[in-house]
């Protein structure tokens, strides 16, 4: 699992450039490694209209599935403080966490390892419809 961190770690530094982020000033890259071990990432884009902002996280999400991922193993948030994954990127996640998705959060001198079920206990999600 250590080369895939630095693998998806090295993802993020190359892409947080890209972050268009003026009004926070706060840029954020993420990137994902699928249970078919693929990786995807993205930054975060905000809008001026803040609730069509989306967060770095969902932007990697979104390429995974857009090319016919459905499972997420592992993902790297990066940033300059290391935020966790926000509610809406946490429920995001949930709908495609693979059992044992590990969440890595970083920053530029080290990192942490959740399982994410420890950051998002009891998620909502696709089994409450089976």
């Amino acid at each position: 699992m250590k080369e895939d961190i630095e693998k998806l770690e090295n993802l993020c530094r190359g892409i947080i450039k890209n972050s268009y982020s003026p009004y926070s000033k706060i840029k954020v890259a993420s990137a994902l490694m699928t249970s078919t071990g693929k990786t995807y990432s993205g930054c975060n884009i905000e809008n001026s209209s803040f609730s069509e902002t989306i967060c770095a996280e969902r932007v990697a999400i979104f390429k995974a599935l857009s090319e016919g991922e459905k499972e997420i193993s592992l993902i790297y948030i990066f940033s300059e403080k290391g935020f966790p994954p926000c509610g809406p990127c946490r429920q995001v996640l949930s709908e495609f966490a693979a059992k044992d998705l590990k969440v890595v959060i970083g920053n530029e001198k080290d990192h942490q390892i959740h399982n994410f079920d420890d950051i998002y206990p009891n998620s909502f999600s696709k089994e409450f419809f089976k």
